[in-house]
């Protein structure tokens, strides 16, 4: 089919808009699927995004469209997360679109991840069709809705498309305005071959699997397929495009949307972002891919079984030819062995990883508690990067600490802003600005440390506003704070899986919060275990686990106390050289207990 009509578009929208409902009835509408396969969802293929509700990836998909004008039109689908954990995938979705469907609530309206989303799609210069979702609701609030759209994207009322993805109504308007609004790829098939990937996957007969969108020449099997990343090639085997299944064809041309198989066994030679070309039609120079996104929260992933470490290693390769933003790097800790410190986009993100480690690949992980990356100049005049508080240098040799700083969005119902503001408060926040985006709702600026926000600002902001306040952040520079490492020591021994770096004011009530939820985590020895808090070498905090004790007087009726007394020092010395010699063993719920800590 001519380039003309190709049309390459995603679906752009904060979580829970109705992205993935629409993207089926544009299936149902388009005939891509028959009414016998259609099932919810249709396109989130993972139990885990069904089981959530939510899209956690891009989804590609090819549909054929035949317009009012009679032609037939070939229509390249992309479905994206609206979660702000996976902005990266809507980025990497938006470079490979000429085109973007901004979908809004008609009862929720325009909220955080929809205005973050529609600035990504402007930065790309991508079209922008706006469309009012869930008209058929009692909620909805149409004419408000429209206005905020109008704000926030400059377009007049009359270019906004008002659906209802559930019944179906208004659908076959948005698949016209795709076709007359969305321009069509530029036909450079005469140009050297080059192909932007986008998105990728493994498998287990065919090795990895690269999503491409061709930009420049052509693709066929039988061409030899080289990268920009590594100089490695590999003869092209099979191309086709995606209509639920893999579907394949003589050639990927350029404008087109599709898969390259050329069984790729080393799954690190496929970096989404790369430029794949071919040996009989090189390109020179790679496309610009797409801005990369820094991870921002650290954890630790240990096997639960040692014996599964290299298991984990082959799992996390594969995962992330699936996931490009994570990252990891194998590392040692004193009290769960060998494993791998990664790096996520958020906590959402880090509790998807880790579900899919466990379900898809059946390894039983043990996660310590997640941080963020911290620049620490020292006293050298050095500056060097911190993701772990293993790694944090000796205080004596410390000049300065610096922790990264966010520009939070929240727009909330304006019922709900003082306690917004409280708990921003709370979090070491700095009150930029307010807007007024509508009568009711309003949009608040903030900067806070990146570090306040990782545990459980989310929970708390969704809990002060009854679900309603939406909470979108972007990372935007480091400051200087007093940050300080807190240990904690069990029976004398620091656990390095425990450790956190916090702020100086609030290091007592952490660690002490710390010390007593542990104390409820850690069983009961045959010897007293002390549990400390402490900054370098004070301790500000301690509890104590009390001993299992044998009532060593039990046989004694009545006589006179020294018998007792006897057997009572006797008991106490037995006990003094177990604690010497003892060990204790830290349970999992007690690695974890630092998530699990109220301090205010």
């Amino acid at each position: 089919m001519s380039t003309e009509r190709i049309r390459n578009f995603c679906i752009i929208a904060h979580i829970d808009h109705g992205k993935s409902t629409l993207a089926d009835r544009l299936l149902e509408e388009t005939n891509t699927i028959n009414k016998k396969e259609m099932k919810a969802q249709v396109l989130d293929d993972m139990d885990l995004e069904r089981e959530r509700g939510i899209t956690i990836k891009s989804h590609p998909i090819q549909m054929k469209y035949k317009h009012s004008d009679e032609q037939d039109y070939i229509l390249n689908l992309i479905d994206t997360p609206g979660h702000v954990d996976f902005s990266y995938e809507v980025s990497r979705s938006l470079a490979a679109c000429e085109g973007a469907l901004l979908l809004v609530d008609a009862a929720q309206g325009v909220e955080a991840q929809t205005v973050s989303n529609a600035y990504l799609a402007i930065e790309n210069d991508l079209v922008i069709i706006p469309v009012i979702n869930k008209v058929d609701l009692s909620s909805a609030r149409i004419d408000d809705v429209t206005h905020q759209i109008m704000e926030l994207v400059g377009c007049n009322a009359d270019e906004i498309i008002r659906v209802s993805a559930k019944e179906g109504t208004g659908v076959q308007n948005i698949l016209d305005a795709v076709v007359d609004l969305i321009p069509p790829p530029i036909d450079n098939q005469e140009q050297p071959t080059r192909a932007l990937i986008f998105d990728s996957m493994y498998d287990n007969y065919r090795g990895a699997i690269p999503y491409i969108r061709v930009f420049d020449g052509s693709i066929k099997a039988g061409m030899t397929a080289q990268f920009f990343a590594h100089p490695e090639r590999y003869e092209i085997t099979e191309v086709g495009h995606f209509v639920l299944k893999h579907l394949p064809t003589k050639e990927l041309k350029a404008g087109d949307v599709g898969y390259v198989i050329a069984n790729i066994r080393e799954v690190e030679h496929i970096e989404p972002g790369d430029t794949l070309t071919v040996k009989q039609n090189e390109a020179t120079e790679r496309l610009s891919g797409y801005k990369k996104i820094k991870p921002m929260v650290f954890s630790g992933l240990y096997p639960a079984d040692a014996d599964d470490f290299e298991q984990l290693r082959q799992a996390l390769d594969k995962l992330k030819l699936n996931d490009a933003s994570l990252i990891y790097e194998p590392e040692t800790s004193g009290a769960l062995g060998f494993g791998f410190r990664a790096g996520f986009l958020g906590l959402l993100h880090m509790e998807i990883i880790q579900e899919r480690l466990e379900r898809e690949f059946d390894i039983s992980l043990v996660t310590t508690s997640p941080n963020v990356r911290y620049k620490v100049k020292l006293t050298s005049g050095d500056i060097i990067e911190v993701d772990t508080p293993a790694k944090m240098p000796a205080t004596k040799d410390i000049s300065e600490v610096m922790e990264p700083f966010v520009n939070a969005e929240i727009i909330t119902p304006k019922v709900y802003i003082g306690g917004i503001m409280t708990l921003c408060q709370k979090k070491r926040g700095i009150y930029k600005n307010t807007n007024y985006l509508s009568s009711d709702k309003a949009q608040l600026h903030y900067e806070l440390p990146l570090g306040e926000i990782i545990f459980d600002f989310y929970d708390k902001l969704k809990s002060i506003s009854r679900g309603y306040a939406s909470f979108d952040y972007e990372v935007f520079e480091f400051r200087a704070g007093n940050l300080k490492k807190l240990d904690i020591l069990i029976h004398s021994e620091p656990v390095d899986a425990l450790s956190i770096i916090c702020h100086a004011d609030d290091a007592y009530h952490r660690g002490n919060a710390l010390c007593r939820k542990l104390k409820e985590l850690i069983p009961r020895q045959m010897f007293e275990v002390a549990i400390q808090a402490a900054l370098g070498t004070k301790v500000i905090a301690r509890t104590t686990v009390k001993a299992i004790k044998k009532n060593v007087t039990a046989k004694c009726y009545g006589g006179d106390i020294t018998r007792k007394r006897k057997l009572w020092e006797k008991q106490k010395e037995g006990k003094k050289r177990m604690k010497m010699i003892g060990k204790v063993e830290v349970p999992q719920e007690a690695l974890l207990a630092v998530l699990q800590i109220e301090t205010d």
